[in-house]
């Protein structure tokens, strides 16, 4: 397939129906389900700190006792910096007018079928290349001097000490953003490691393991004249991390 796989998280509260919808969206070979949550709360904590593409999503969650519907989530995350495309994946036609006033993409309907999966991921595909792409630089400062850094020059960013500062091979400068509306802005392409630290997955040397503790080494060079930054993963997020990283590697036997 000449396409990159549509990374995608599905929410959906009853697990048979989560099961189907996962094993037809990877059949299709067009997308990757990269977490299948039951709660909007699961939801947001895979947003947090995974790279997605497309969020399936059940309206009405009864299953989780949670007040809040599907389409809760999708009007507070519309709109965003970075949002994942919507497919709103539910046994109710009464939701669509909204739907689609909110942007969501397709509308699809349970009983699922493989065709009407494979329909809705191709339109997906060809939103996702309709995209304009997003130009921007990032300004930090170095005391009185406004610094201009494009996005893909950056290796972290972190908080510490109440302020936040962005590392690059340029140097680390102060940034007057915090890292949550850092993330807003940059979406899919940084992802957060730690509750201190998002980093550009792009940068990512090397990924070492000592005892209970996990760390990252995100730079332009090891070695040597090694340039970059030392950086800490917390414990929930190493193992989801270490998958991100081996997805698009080769070289390592998989056991």
């Amino acid at each position: 397939m000449s396409e990159i796989a549509l990374r995608t998280l599905v929410l959906e509260d009853e697990w048979p129906t989560r099961n189907y919808l996962v094993e037809l969206i990877e059949g299709t070979r067009l997308a990757e389900v990269v977490g299948a949550v039951a709660s909007i709360d699961e939801a947001r904590e895979v947003l947090s700190r995974l790279p997605i593409d497309v969020l399936f999503v059940d309206v009405q969650l009864v299953g989780t006792g949670d007040a809040r519907t599907g389409l809760d989530l999708v009007r507070s995350m519309v709109g965003s910096p970075g949002a994942p495309m919507f497919v709103l994946a539910t046994a109710f036609r009464q939701h669509a007018l909204e739907a689609f006033d909110l942007g969501v993409v397709d509308y699809v309907l349970k009983p699922f079928s493989e065709e009407r999966v494979v329909q809705c991921l191709r339109r997906l595909h060809e939103r996702r290349r309709q995209r304009p792409p997003e130009a921007f630089r990032v300004v930090a400062r170095r005391k009185k001097t406004l610094v201009f850094l494009d996005p893909d020059e950056i290796w972290a960013f972190e908080a510490a000490a109440r302020l936040t500062f962005v590392h690059s091979a340029h140097g680390k400068y102060d940034i007057d953003l915090s890292l949550a509306a850092i993330e807003a802005s940059f979406g899919r392409t940084l992802v957060r490691v730690h509750r201190n630290w998002i980093v550009n997955l792009k940068w990512v040397r090397e990924l070492e393991r000592d005892g209970g503790e996990t760390t990252m080494f995100v730079g332009s060079a090891i070695g040597p004249d090694s340039q970059g930054v030392q950086v800490p993963v917390s414990r929930d997020r190493a193992q989801p991390l270490r998958e991100m990283l081996l997805a698009n590697a080769k070289g390592l036997r998989q056991t």
